[in-house]
């Protein structure tokens, strides 16, 4: 892998990492309810769930759940009701909300819970795993050893990932310093509401072909 096509690979990978998608609001939606810090649970657990599925690409599972019609249409349809379940808690969520600042640094709560929900709505998700199985091998040197290949690859792209994800979850905690209680029930709204359109969008969801 030459230096010209690393930087073109993160480029491309920016465009579409940059672009909100489940994980990106649920890092946004951490951030204004729990604080910054509390939201790395979230990214920890969206970027493991990323590694695996690039694991998966480079030992030709992809090419599997491209293959099998039964196992994409078992892994969307858990994915678009796990996003759907999630935007549908945001959008009935209490009102009467606490701001970041009032938890204590050491009692933020449910940190496991909120990595193994960014976890498990990345890793149910097959889009990125058809759309990584078509993305990455354009990078990869059939000459090279592929192992390093795309390890530098899933690591470029899990920093990128934390960037952006670190980069909405600031953002959504300095809204809810800006406009307080109702800051957090705007933003909760908004991103329960845009998580229930993402499930809808996979639930339509059709491989080329299908």
């Amino acid at each position: 892998m030459t230096l010209a096509t690393l930087l073109l690979f993160i480029l491309a990978s920016a465009v579409t990492i940059i672009t909100p998608g489940p994980t990106v609001l649920l890092a946004m939606s951490n951030g204004s309810r729990h604080g910054v810090r509390a939201a790395g649970w979230g990214m920890g657990g969206a970027v493991l769930a990323d590694l695996i599925l690039i694991g998966a690409v480079a030992s030709g599972l992809g090419v599997v759940l491209a293959a099998s019609e039964v196992a994409f249409q078992a892994v969307k349809w858990a994915g678009a009701a796990y996003l759907a379940y999630l935007g549908w808690k945001m959008l009935r969520s209490d009102a009467a909300l606490v701001m970041p600042s009032a938890y204590p640094d050491t009692a933020h709560p449910g940190g496991l819970a909120l990595g193994l929900r960014s976890f498990v709505v990345a890793l149910t998700n097959p889009k990125a795993l058809l759309f990584m199985s078509a993305f990455l091998p354009q990078f990869i040197n059939p000459a090279a050893p592929l192992f390093a290949q795309y390890a530098i690859l899933a690591g470029v792209m899990a920093l990128m990932n934390i960037v952006v994800m670190l980069a909405y979850a600031a953002l959504g905690a300095q809204m809810v310093r800006a406009f307080r209680g109702a800051g957090v029930r705007w933003l909760n709204r908004v991103c329960g509401g845009l998580l229930i359109g993402l499930a809808g969008t996979l639930a339509l969801y059709r491989r080329s072909g299908s």
